[in-house]
């Protein structure tokens, strides 16, 4: 099954999948046919890769990916005999800052990091998670934002230093 392993889960549990690694590119021809079920992840829940997690269809799977795995929105995880997961992002709260000059955008970013904060881009938006620490760093730049919930997928996922 390429990475992915059945297991079961305990004596009254039905058997799940392990995942044990990212699939990569998945073709269209490969889920044909096959029923949908998605894993709806914020933005954190998506960097912890081992865990039991139960897909909206009600599945149980097992994530045992490698340290330091980040999953995207829009992955496909898993394909089955007669289902797939793909991953989707969870709207989460956020602080939106839009409607400001290049210059101010990069010095939010610039501040964002400095701070250890990640951000995310989102078409002219720039997102930042509603941190009380947040609000007080554009409050003190003097850009506009404002609260919302939006799927975040910060810049730079992949790059950790706590792994």
């Amino acid at each position: 099954m390429g990475g992915l392993d059945p297991q079961m889960g305990g004596p009254d549990m039905a058997p799940h999948v392990v995942v044990t690694r990212q699939r990569g590119s998945v073709h269209d021809e490969e889920l044909a046919g096959h029923e949908r079920d998605t894993l709806v992840l914020t933005a954190e829940e998506r960097r912890w890769g081992r865990r039991r997690v139960t897909t909206t269809g009600g599945r149980t799977l097992v994530l045992a990916l490698p340290t330091g795995s980040t999953l995207a929105p829009g992955e496909v995880l898993h394909v089955g005999t007669d289902w797939y997961l793909v991953v989707e992002g969870a709207p989460e709260p956020v602080l939106a800052v839009a409607g400001v000059s290049r210059d101010a955008a990069l010095r939010v970013a610039f501040e964002v990091g400095n701070r250890h904060f990640t951000l995310a881009i989102d078409g002219d938006r720039v997102l930042v998670p509603d941190d009380p620490a947040m609000d007080q760093l554009l409050t003190r730049l003097g850009v506009p934002f404002e609260r919302l919930h939006a799927v975040f997928v910060p810049l730079g996922a992949g790059h950790r230093h706590d792994a």
